[in-house]
């Protein structure tokens, strides 16, 4: 093996070692695991789900570190660089405190010459949870990457799991329904203890599998709830979870109605933990005040409005739709879109494109993205709209880029679709915008 000194050479070398990119499974990674003698010491709390899991990881981070705990948190994919995937006390690691790690790992996958193949992810997750159970940390966050059953963030098991919005995704690997993609999720619970399930309306293989389990099942709209006005909101517990409550919340940091529904399930999770992880109202109101997550309708100061959201599939794009229906009028709307090919581009065209005025499809820098032209021709396809237009770009700076050139100060821009859409624009820098008080 050639000498690995920096986190890319690790990664390139990551990259290479197995023959396909997702191969599901808990034997191989954990059999490394055990090699290493792998154990986090403190209560772990695991977040799944098709969408809102970056957000409740998110939430549960700022609020305690708000409490005074030691955080760690492991999320994917990232945005920009590798080392946005993991968190310590609220700090992005730095490359060279992952490297020791990678080499452990590396160390324990050939001892012996009993070599053990591992996939990029299953690697650097290992990589990640070893630095976390190195760090001295009162409490781990971990985001399942895909699925849950038999993701590698599960070989650790969760003293709360946190079960988000299920939805269509993935459903080449992860099964053809709700049904069957929520028993992939619901994989993360352990008997007799708690599981929050935030979805509304969750698939009834979620709520089987924690009876079956005999797991601590906390559920939206019966064990806890939100209500609220436009100024402000409350969280409560029924009386048989003790009755907690919170009144007069302002809103989360992060934007979009979707966001109390993650947050609800927050504040259930801590409230399941609260004799191990106690927190206080203050705490719960500084931590959904300043938690911040990059892509996440995350609007940029400006003009044109500039908005950036990773949904990627029909049921994110849903509450993008939502969210941009609930800003002010813009005159036009523009939007800037690269998606993975296995994503069901009709369903997203349909819902969203009657807010797009002009679209601008880019290509993104992998080989599992549609390309640009195979973007404009799945939207012509489902296009209701004679005054819509079109064009493709090489990349997503470009097509931001062209976006700008094309926008009046007073329209509105949405870059979304795939973590590399998003990341593309922020890894190339973002355009300047003219401030609102000095345009027309």
């Amino acid at each position: 093996m050639q000498e690995l000194t920096t986190l890319d050479d690790w990664l390139a070398y990551c990259e290479r070692l197995h023959p396909v990119a997702i191969d599901l499974g808990l034997e191989r990674v954990k059999a490394v695991a055990e090699r290493m003698g792998m154990h986090i010491g403190c209560p772990v709390i695991t977040v799944a789900g098709t969408n809102g899991k970056g957000s409740t990881c998110a939430m549960l981070e700022s609020i305690l570190l708000e409490a005074g705990y030691r955080t760690g948190v492991y999320t994917s994919p990232h945005l920009v660089d590798f080392e946005e995937r993991c968190r310590v006390r609220g700090e992005i690691v730095s490359a060279s405190e992952l490297i020791a790690h990678f080499a452990r790992v590396e160390s324990a996958r050939t001892r012996n010459g009993d070599e053990i193949s591992l996939t990029y992810f299953e690697f650097t997750t290992l990589a990640i949870l070893e630095l976390l159970a190195a760090a001295k940390l009162d409490v781990v966050i971990l985001e399942v990457g895909l699925g849950g059953r038999l993701d590698a963030v599960n070989i650790v098991d969760a003293d709360c799991a946190v079960i988000t919005s299920i939805d269509l995704d993935h459903t080449e690997l992860l099964g053809p329904d709700r049904e069957s993609i929520g028993r992939e999720k619901a994989g993360i619970m352990r008997p007799g203890r708690p599981v929050v399930v935030s979805d509304p309306m969750p698939p009834q293989s979620v709520l089987d599998h924690a009876a079956r389990l005999g797991a601590d099942l906390w559920r939206f709209g019966r064990d806890f709830s939100f209500s609220g006005d436009k100024l402000q909101w409350g969280w409560s517990a029924s009386r048989e979870r003790g009755g907690r409550r919170y009144a007069g919340l302002a809103y989360p940091a992060l934007r979009g109605a979707n966001q109390l529904v993650n947050a609800s399930g927050v504040l259930a999770a801590l409230t399941a933990l609260r004799d191990r992880l106690p927190v206080t109202a203050q705490s719960v109101r500084n931590g959904l005040a300043m938690v911040e997550l990059p892509g996440r309708f995350q609007i940029v100061p400006g003009q044109p409005t500039l908005v950036l959201d990773v949904a990627h599939n029909p049921h994110s794009v849903a509450a993008l739709a939502e969210n941009l229906d609930a800003m002010a009028y813009f005159p036009c709307t523009h939007a800037v879109f690269g998606a993975m090919a296995d994503k069901d581009l009709t369903a997203m065209f349909r819902r969203i494109g009657p807010l797009i005025d002009r679209w601008y499809f880019t290509g993104l820098p992998t080989s599992r993205a549609a390309t640009a032209a195979g973007l404009l021709a799945a939207w012509l396809a489902v296009n209701r709209r004679p005054d819509a237009s079109a064009v493709v770009c090489e990349s997503p700076e470009i097509a931001l880029r062209t976006a700008v050139a094309a926008a009046d100060p007073t329209d509105r821009i949405v870059v979304f679709g795939s973590f590399h859409t998003v990341g593309g624009i922020l890894k190339g820098g973002l355009p300047r915008l003219s401030a609102p008080h000095l345009s027309a």
